[in-house]
């Protein structure tokens, strides 16, 4: 796994290292010791599912604040979606900045939305 420090804000992009054969691909999407020595959340509360039929759909920009601000883990497992994360902390040096990435299934990247940061997402194809 690599956690990117070269995005707009950095530690929001996770490309996986994926190991692949001719059965598929098994790559890790999270590890508790990678994320806490780049200073990152070092567990997960929640796992959460979303499901757009519709190309266009827009989902964000959502954000959670204090007492109980949620980091969240995204990737796309169907389907192309186009993830965003923008910086909304106000002592960051990354103030509101933002990342986009094009997620699908096929080339696995993953965004990892930091705590103070807002998130959205819009479906790219429709659900087959």
């Amino acid at each position: 796994m690599v956690i990117s420090n070269e995005a707009e804000i950095p530690g929001v992009v996770v490309d996986l290292d994926r190991i692949e054969d001719e059965r598929g691909i098994v790559a890790r999407s999270f590890c508790a010791e990678e994320f806490a020595d780049r200073g990152l959340c070092k567990s997960v509360v929640q796992a959460n599912f979303s499901f757009n039929r519709k190309r266009g759909t827009l989902r964000g920009m959502h954000f959670q604040a204090k007492p109980k601000p949620e980091p969240k883990l995204v990737r796309c497992t169907r389907g192309v979606i186009h993830d965003v994360a923008m910086d909304l902390r106000p002592d960051s040096p990354t103030l509101s900045r933002w990342v986009g990435r094009e997620l699908t299934a096929d080339n696995h990247p993953t965004m990892f939305i930091l705590e103070g940061c807002a998130h959205g997402f819009v479906s790219l194809a429709d659900a087959r």
